[in-house]
């Protein structure tokens, strides 16, 4: 089907519309519900979305305040857009702030390591390369900096296999997630570095930063910010608001998280992190694949003298605030409604944070759940 070829006088609205239209002649379908608003589209058809021919909507459900300290210590409330067709996921998220709220709140810090790439060249000799790389440091970094204003490199490895050689560099990308800005990045300094070398480039992909895959490596080391958030429930809140007894939260942690997890070989031990993420991932435009690294969560639950902890490490939340799906209309309300506008965290920094408490949330009400036995109940009454 030609779906490209379109006068050029026509709107981003009216293109989506003839493609729409000869979809269905060709396979002689009904997908008018897939029409799109020329007031809701922004610059979807003409940026992030290549032959588009239609929008589908996708519930967003409201959780929250949940009250959450940034590692700026700023205490605030936060407001939850979550975007999902889970039954029964926005109303768990909503009792899990509840329960943090009522207390303390939620603490959060982040370590920011910065988006990654792997670049891989082939070559006889791998220990000369890597002392190459390690020796034009200054050059290359120039060389990879010099794509854009907005990228720093903030550190770099090496990984050696057989006959291939690995840099995985990190950087710094501004209030961009930064993806495309690192690849970009990666290529000149993959050229470069082949052409000093006198080596073969193969792919500056080379799966080392497993972007949009899991990993033990990205579990333990981090990737783009790794996230820590903690909450301390008092009894009289998880009898009162979470309906279980305390003791009971230990049971399903030490059961699910620890022996169930090492039972399955997982890596990352957690309730359900990924659905969290991917539900805010989808409401603020990030890119929703990058739900894989942060499924890479573990959570661990103690007894303390005042009650339970229940902490959450989150290795890898990458997001952005300027670039791709953030830019669409809906999206970025949705950003709006859950970023804050005065804190001294930077913007992509205080938006990983916001997502790591509401994992917090989400865990801590499916722990409750699983522990009183409510989470075939609550599906039955909720998403049947």
């Amino acid at each position: 089907m030609d779906l490209r070829n379109l006068p050029e006088s026509l709107s981003s609205h009216e293109r989506c519309a003839v493609r729409r239209m000869k979809i269905q002649d060709k396979l002689d379908l009904n997908l008018s519900l897939l029409g799109t608003e020329p007031s809701r589209i922004g610059q979807a058809e003409e940026k992030n979305c290549e032959q588009m021919f239609g929008s589908i909507p996708i519930p967003v459900g409201y959780a929250g305040p949940l009250k959450a300290t940034f590692s700026s210590q700023e205490t605030c409330e936060l407001h939850l857009p979550l975007a999902t067709t889970e039954g029964a996921l926005v109303a768990s998220v909503n009792r899990g702030c509840k329960a943090a709220s009522a207390g303390e709140g939620i603490r959060i810090t982040s370590i920011h390591h910065g988006i990654s790439r792997s670049i891989a060249w082939k070559t006889k000799d791998p220990d000369a390369l890597a002392l190459l790389i390690t020796e034009k440091e200054k050059f290359w970094k120039k060389q990879g900096e010099a794509t854009s204003s907005h990228l720093k490199i903030l550190s770099f490895e090496i990984d050696q296999k057989d006959d291939y050689v690995f840099l995985s560099i990190k950087a710094d990308t501004d209030e961009a997630m930064g993806m495309n800005m690192i690849t970009i990045a990666a290529q000149t300094i993959g050229d470069a570095i082949a052409e000093l070398g006198k080596v073969e480039l193969i792919t500056i992909a080379g799966n080392v930063d497993s972007d949009k895959k899991p990993s033990k490596r990205t579990h333990d080391r981090g990737r783009g910010y790794e996230v820590i958030a903690e909450a301390l429930l008092k009894p009289h809140i998880i009898k009162d608001v979470l309906k279980v007894d305390p003791t009971k939260l230990l049971d399903v942690y030490e059961a699910k998280l620890k022996r169930g997890s090492e039972i399955a070989g997982a890596i990352g031990s957690n309730l359900h992190a990924a659905n969290v993420i991917a539900a805010l991932y989808l409401s603020t435009g990030q890119d929703t694949a990058h739900t894989v690294e942060g499924s890479l969560t573990d959570t661990t639950v103690t007894e303390e003298a005042h009650g339970i902890s229940v902490r959450v490490r989150i290795p890898a939340i990458l997001v952005g605030v300027r670039g791709g799906g953030t830019e669409l209309p809906a999206q970025r309300q949705c950003l709006d409604l859950l970023m804050k506008p005065s804190t001294n965290l930077k913007p992509t920094q205080q938006l990983a944070e916001s997502i790591g408490a509401a994992v917090l949330a989400g865990e801590v009400s499916l722990l409750a759940a699983q522990a009183a036995q409510k989470l075939a109940s609550s599906h039955k009454k909720l998403a049947r």
